[in-house]
């Protein structure tokens, strides 16, 4: 799969690679679109992203120029847009034929979400189940802890996502998994989904400052519960409503 990438920025570009190539995605970048639009056939993509800010002219000439031969379903256009965006430009973005709007910063998990949400719907269905991964907000319902096999220390620390394939995790003191070595298994792991409490055997897969761990088994029943409460955080979301003191999310 290609992702067709216009835009100018390094930063933002380094950002964009670290969450779609996970998916399956091979990026190929233009900083000028009339040259994209050029190579469009050659190339041949899956899903197109550019962005407003840098082509603030230019994105509604493209969008146009890709609908004219490739419907939505065949090619995917994300419309990175920048703080200036207005919501006219919004509205007449999806009119022309935008799959998706997100913000450039990408600074939010939910901002993360939506751009491999919109991505993965067209990634194959084996790519999707392996690579679909959530980034944790402050309003879900997940944490994790294990203890570690040699110390017995108990390791606390914040869930920074998870897919229903492993997880990434952020501990309270990185120095605590010093004695642990890559592959090594885990097996007292606690994992919070909603109001369930999970204990999946992991093998961790990564570590330094951010671990990551890929889940070997669950006991009976649990992975279904998991991949449950992951399926419906997106209805959670749209149900949030705010209050004196913030989200609030309906029980």
């Amino acid at each position: 799969m290609k992702l067709l990438l216009i835009l100018t920025s390094d930063e933002v570009y380094n950002i964009i690679a670290r969450y779609v190539k996970p998916l399956g995605f091979e990026i190929i970048r233009y900083r000028h679109v009339l040259k994209a639009m050029d190579n469009i056939d050659e190339i041949d993509p899956t899903a197109i992203a550019i962005s407003a800010k840098d082509f603030p002219r230019h994105w509604k000439i493209l969008i146009r120029f890709v609908r004219d031969e490739r419907s939505k379903e065949e090619c995917p256009i994300v419309l990175f847009k920048g703080k200036e965006f207005s919501m006219e430009e919004g509205a007449q973005a999806l009119f022309l034929g935008a799959s998706g709007l997100v913000d450039e910063a990408l600074e939010s998990p939910a901002e993360l979400n939506r751009l491999q949400s919109i991505l993965s719907r067209y990634a194959p269905v084996s790519e999707r189940r392996k690579h679909d991964r959530l980034y944790i907000e402050d309003w879900h319902r997940l944490g994790f802890l294990f203890v570690n096999p040699v110390s017995r220390a108990i390791i606390t620390g914040e869930l920074k996502s998870i897919s229903l394939g492993g997880l990434s995790f952020l501990p309270e003191f990185s120095s605590m998994l010093q004695d642990i070595f890559v592959d090594t298994r885990l097996d007292e792991c606690s994992l919070r989904a909603g109001d369930a409490i999970l204990s999946p055997s992991c093998r961790l897969v990564r570590t330094g400052r951010m671990a990551s761990m890929e889940f070997v088994s669950f006991p009976d029943g649990e992975q279904e519960m998991l991949k449950q409460y992951l399926s419906e955080l997106p209805l959670l979301g749209y149900k949030m409503t705010t209050g004196p003191e913030g989200p609030v999310v309906p029980h």
